[in-house]
């Protein structure tokens, strides 16, 4: 996972061959700097105003009191979301928060930043490099078998969940929609265009719906990981490219990442309850959000922001929606008794805190409800950097790994995923952000074969289905002979991989 994208739970993103240098970032324990070239976020606000979640009770607009509240402490609603109590407010105010939650009716407030708008951060490196036209000429001239897009000979992963097995039985069906909540997705390219859902597409960036042609594209200098993303969940099997996981169904961008690649509550919110009422069977969360790693309930800045993403990611499974999530890049065992953060707050000055993970949340990826997902590599086993945790991981997927560790069989080459960029390109990304979309993948392919299943019934079909992966022991991913990580739990459910290896083929199948 060399140079993930600032936040999302992705990794790598080379042409063919892995670099020496990048190579280091796969090393056990060590955590993967943040990602692209960065440019200032496109919200124009005051140089002092913070965002805010002010939590009221839902199904109705907030009550006059609070209204005139927020007014009163200096703040300015941007939009409300009724239907879950969830009030985005600016304001300049540094007592905001503090003052607004002694108001009757105010469950719970907080600053979802601690950078002013617009965001500031430090410019990061690792650019993706993309597949050069000559190897994409070289593997569709000379390694493509019938009924195999252009470059699916290099996609190992596909294999790994027999994604091309059930691509035999069906590509899934177009009525199922797979939101991209992420960077945002490039729905020109031509392995995504044939299956994109415009109407369920948006631009969340501000906290509220942005529905102007386009505005859920990345611009370039963003961040290609959305569009990578839907990419791998359902790039169409048209005879171009890469294929998808589930290449007939339909892929939405919800883009709710600034320019800066941060992802704010606010957004999240937005994109959430955007899916539940779009229609959207599955949503893709390889993020986490910004700007705590870990969100600590006792602090009542981060028990606000834990508060309405829960709302919001349990209204849209109310809805229907099977929400996916990545569980995270840094080989933390999120079920240990403590975990030392060094990144938070990213936007601000962060500092060593020791947090006990079942009490501070890695959100969306430790919330009720949420289908979360370690990444292994082509040898099937947990990648280097997935984070893992008995009672946490509910199910693994391919994500990627160093070649060094996992190498994949030919005719794949690197040990990374492959997945377009935008501007019609391909390239190699790696991090449980690869590997989450493998399970949404699966996850609408269950849809697809059971339409009128709820989010409860696709997630059960989905860790029955899946194939019982034993611990692996002892984990010396690197051959040291030192052990990088304990596994604990049993064949059919463990901290490694959960319920299992996602299985594509029982999900059309069973």
């Amino acid at each position: 996972m060399t140079a993930p994208l600032k936040r999302s739970r992705r990794a790598i993103a080379i042409p063919l061959g892995m670099a020496t240098a990048t190579a280091l970032a796969f090393l056990p324990n060590v955590s993967a700097s943040a990602a692209e070239a960065e440019a200032p976020q496109q919200v124009a606000a005051d140089a002092t105003a913070l965002s805010y979640v002010v939590n009221v009770s839902p199904g109705h607009a907030p009550s006059s009191t609070v209204t005139k509240a927020i007014a009163a402490a200096g703040g300015t609603i941007v939009t409300s979301y009724d239907q879950i109590g969830v009030i985005v407010v600016h304001s300049s105010n540094p007592d905001f928060a503090k003052t607004i939650r002694g108001v009757r009716g105010v469950q719970s407030a907080g600053n979802t930043r601690n950078a002013p708008l617009p965001a500031q951060s430090t410019t990061d490196v690792g650019t993706p490099k993309v597949l050069t036209a000559e190897e994409v000429a070289e593997v569709t001239n000379t390694q493509a078998v019938a009924g195999q897009d252009p470059l699916e000979p290099l996609q190992w992963d596909l294999p790994a969940i027999k994604a091309d097995k059930a691509h035999e039985v069906t590509l899934g069906s177009s009525k199922v929609t797979v939101a991209v909540i992420d960077t945002g997705v490039d729905d020109t390219h031509p392995d995504i265009a044939p299956n994109f859902d415009r109407a369920a597409s948006v631009n969340c960036v501000t906290g509220k719906p942005d529905t102007t042609d386009g505005a859920w594209r990345p611009s370039a200098a963003e961040s290609p990981h959305g569009t990578h993303v839907a990419g791998e969940i359902a790039g169409a099997k048209n005879g171009v490219g890469i294929t998808g996981v589930a290449p007939g169904v339909k892929v939405a961008g919800i883009k709710v990442a600034t320019t800066a690649g941060y992802f704010y509550t606010e957004s999240v919110v937005c994109g959430f309850v955007w899916a539940a009422e779009h229609g959207v069977d599955v949503t893709n969360n390889s993020y986490y959000t910004d700007p705590w790693y870990f969100n600590c309930k006792d602090d009542p800045d981060q028990k606000a922001l834990v508060d309405a993403i829960t709302r919001a990611s349990q209204y849209a499974e109310k809805k229907g929606t099977v929400n996916v999530a990545a569980a995270g890049n840094e080989s933390y065992d999120l079920a240990a008794d403590s975990i030392t953060d060094p990144v938070s707050p990213n936007d601000g000055t962060p500092s060593d805190r020791v947090i006990d993970p079942s009490k501070c949340y890695d959100i969306p990826t430790q919330l009720p409800g949420v289908v979360t997902v370690a990444a292994t590599g082509a040898k099937g086993i947990k990648s280097s950097f997935s984070n893992y945790g008995q009672g946490v991981i509910d199910i693994a997927a391919p994500g990627g790994d160093s070649t060094a560790y996992q190498t994949p069989a030919p005719p794949a080459t690197s040990g990374l995923i492959l997945g377009p960029l935008p501007g019609g390109r391909w390239g190699y990304m790696a991090g449980t952000s690869m590997a989450s979309p493998h399970v949404a993948g699966v996850a609408a392919l269950i849809k697809s074969t059971h339409p009128h299943a709820s989010a409860a019934l696709v997630k059960a079909l989905l860790y029955a289905e899946a194939d019982a992966t034993p611990c692996t022991d002892p984990y010396d991913i690197n051959s040291d002979g030192k052990v990088d990580a304990v596994c604990e739990g049993t064949k059919n459910r463990n901290g490694f991989y959960g319920w299992g290896t996602a299985d594509a083929l029982d999900a059309v199948t069973k």
